[in-house]
């Protein structure tokens, strides 16, 4: 007797596959577990074991969530807006709302209603920051990935001092919880100094 199709555990299963298969075509690439994986694709996976690590009761929509949180970001490049902050923020604003369209349309193939896939998009854009604990979890996640891969490359762009500056304002956005398993990361030497600085 098959899997019925529209079971938790298969609606769950079929949403996280086909962000998977839509981020299996970034053309950028990073090497993780020794293995040259797709960015946007091994990113999503990382985000799926911190949000897992920090809430091991996480639902499904913060598993989507997480697996969704840049999907297909290359799509929209950042070039295709204008250079400084405010440029940087209207382009990330226009990525959570693609993003936000594109997995509700995801989870809606998979089974799911619209009420999930709202709740879903509401965690990818961010949405009750401050009030959801789940979205929180979102941001401690993301804060997490970051640090883990995009650390060095960042330091070696802005120097040391603005990297402080940069890390204080993560560390801001964090759960103390999450701060302290920041803190615990293993760091090269320059990398636990910069944030040492940073939380202090």
């Amino acid at each position: 007797m098959g899997t019925d199709a529209t079971s938790p555990s298969s609606r769950l299963s079929a949403a996280l596959a086909a962000v998977d298969a839509a981020n299996a075509d970034d053309p950028h690439t990073i090497v993780a577990g020794g293995a040259v994986r797709p960015k946007e694709q091994a990113h999503a996976e990382m985000m799926t074991e911190w949000v897992q690590r920090l809430d091991p009761d996480a639902d499904d929509a913060q598993q989507v969530a997480a697996r969704a949180h840049h999907l297909r970001r290359w799509a929209l490049p950042r070039t295709d807006y204008p250079e400084g902050r405010a440029g940087y923020l209207r382009w990330r604003a226009a990525q959570g709302k693609r993003h936000a369209a594109e997995v509700a349309d995801i989870v809606i193939a998979a089974g799911y209603d619209a009420d999930f896939a709202a709740d879903v998009s509401a965690i990818v854009t961010k949405k009750s920051l401050g009030t959801d604990p789940r979205v929180q979890t979102h941001e401690d996640a993301l804060c997490l990935v970051f640090l883990e891969t995009q650390f060095d490359e960042l330091a070696d762009k802005l120097g040391d001092d603005h990297m402080t500056e940069v890390l204080a304002k993560t560390l801001a956005k964090m759960s103390p919880a999450a701060r302290r398993v920041a803190q615990d990361l293993e760091l090269g030497p320059r990398a636990a100094a910069l944030l040492e600085a940073a939380g202090s």
